[in-house]
C-alpha cells in the first residue's frame, strides 16, 4: 500500500483551537479559499448549461477551447496555440498531482520542483515511484541526475512566495531542459494576480518571446478559482505542448477524467469577460494594502510578494513560533514549513478574508505592536 505524509494542514489544528478562543473570532488567513461571490453572469452561464443530458468531452467543447486560446493571446501574449492544444481539468491540483503519471515517469527518474514549493509536486512524483529534487537551478545537480530529470516545475507566480519568474530565466529554463530532453510544466494560477512592477507583465512558459515559437513539452497549467472565485466550480485548464497532448487527452479519456458539461459552458463566460477580473483584483489590492503594513508593524519582514494571494513574511524564527504568536491575536496563518525546508522560517498570509475580517486582522497587528 502507498503511504504518503499526513496532510500537511492538519497541524494547524492546535492553532486553530488558541485562534478560536479570542473575543473578536478568528481571522483565518491560512489556506487562501476565496470568499468572495461568484460573478452573478459566471452563476447564469452554470445554470444556461444545467441542461446537460449527454456525456462531455474530455477534451473539452470547441468553446471552452476556442475561449482558452483566446484568453491567452489577450491576457498571456501566447500566440500559435490552437484548439487542439488546450484542455478543461478538473481544477488544477488533480493535474499537479498526476501529471507525472501521465508522462510515464516511474521509479528511478527525477521530477524537479521549486525549493520553496506547493507540497502537491513532490506527491505527484511519489505517487508513481520518481525522486522529486527541489532546486531553483539545474546547475546544482550531477551529469547524472540531469540524465534522469524527466519533469520540471516551474511555479511563477509562486505558491507561497509571490515570486515571479522573469523571461529570461523562463528562457534558461526552456532551454536546459530541452538539453536533456524533460517536460516543463509551468503553473500559473495567480497569473492575473500581478502587483506592482508585474501587473499584467506576469510572463507565461507559452509565450514565444521564451520558447521561440516551439511549444513542444511546454505546459502552462491554469485556474480560475482565485480570479474568477470558482474554486468549488473546479474548473481549470492545461494547455501547450502540441506533441504530448493527444496521448494526454487520450489517457484522461480511460481514466475518466471529465469537467462536468456545465462547468465548461461556466469557464468560457468566465474566461471571455475580463470585467469581474479586474474588479476582483481591486478587492485583493484593497486588503494586500491594509495588511501589509499592519504586519509589518507586528514585526514581520515582507519577502517577494509581487504577485499572487500571499504576503510571504519573516520574523527570523521558526514558522511555528510565529503561527503561535498570530493565533493569540486570533489569527489563522500558513507556516513555511509547509512548503519545504527553505521555508522553515517564514509564514505565508492569505488575503482571501472577507473586508470586515481583514480589518479585524489589522487591528489587532496593530494594537499588539503598540502595547
Amino acid at each position: 500500500m502507498l503511504e504518503l505524509p499526513d496532510y500537511p494542514w492538519n497541524q494547524l489544528a492546535p492553532y486553530r483551537e488558541q485562534a478560536a478562543k479570542h473575543p473578536g473570532g478568528v481571522v483565518d488567513l491560512s489556506i487562501g479559499t476565496p470568499v468572495d461571490d461568484t460573478p452573478q453572469l459566471i452563476q447564469d452561464a452554470l445554470a444556461e448549461g444545467a441542461n446537460s443530458h449527454g456525456y462531455p468531452t474530455t477534451h473539452g467543447t470547441a468553446e471552452v477551447r476556442q475561449a482558452i486560446v483566446d484568453w491567452f493571446a489577450r491576457r498571456r501574449q501566447v500566440t500559435g496555440l490552437g484548439i487542439n492544444d488546450v484542455m478543461p481539468t478538473v481544477g488544477s491540483k488533480e493535474m499537479v498531482a498526476w501529471l507525472p503519471l501521465l508522462l510515464g515517469i516511474g521509479a528511478g527518474d527525477i521530477v524537479v520542483r521549486p525549493k520553496i514549493a506547493y507540497p502537491t509536486y513532490d506527491i505527484g512524483a511519489q505517487l508513481v515511484g520518481a525522486t522529486p529534487v527541489a532546486t531553483d537551478d539545474l546547475d546544482e545537480l550531477g551529469t547524472e541526475e540531469l540524465s534522469r530529470v524527466k519533469l520540471i516545475w516551474v511555479n511563477s507566480p509562486g505558491n507561497p512566495t509571490g515570486k515571479v519568474t522573469g523571461v529570461g530565466q523562463l528562457q534558461r529554463i526552456v532551454e536546459r531542459a530541452r538539453d536533456i530532453g524533460a517536460v516543463v510544466a509551468s503553473d500559473e494560477c495567480y497569473a492575473e494576480l500581478g502587483w506592482e512592477d508585474f501587473e499584467g507583465q506576469v510572463p507565461s512558459i507559452l509565450d514565444p518571446e521564451v520558447n521561440g515559437g516551439n511549444l513542444d513539452n511546454l505546459l502552462a497549467l491554469y485556474s480560475l478559482s482565485k480570479q474568477s472565485n470558482l474554486a468549488g466550480y473546479r474548473a481549470a485548464f492545461v494547455a501547450g505542448a502540441p506533441n504530448l497532448m493527444p496521448t494526454l487527452v487520450n489517457s484522461r479519456k480511460h481514466a475518466g477524467m471529465i469537467v462536468p458539461g456545465p462547468i465548461q459552458h461556466a469557464m468560457a463566460v468566465a474566461l471571455n469577460d475580463d470585467q469581474h477580473v479586474a474588479k476582483q483584483r481591486e478587492l485583493y489590492r484593497a486588503r494586500r494594502d491594509a495588511l501589509r503594513p499592519a504586519l509589518e508593524n507586528f514585526g514581520l519582514r515582507i519577502e517577494d510578494s509581487v504577485a499572487g494571494l500571499y504576503l510571504w513574511c519573516t520574523q527570523d524564527r521558526p514558522s511555528f513560533e510565529t503561527i503561535g504568536a498570530l493565533a493569540e491575536l486570533g489569527i489563522v496563518a500558513g507556516p513555511g514549513a509547509f512548503y519545504g525546508t527553505a521555508g522553515e522560517r517564514h509564514v505565508r498570509v492569505a488575503l482571501t478574508a472577507s473586508d470586515e475580517r481583514i480589518a479585524a486582522a489589522v487591528e489587532r497587528l496593530n494594537s499588539s505592536a503598540n502595547r
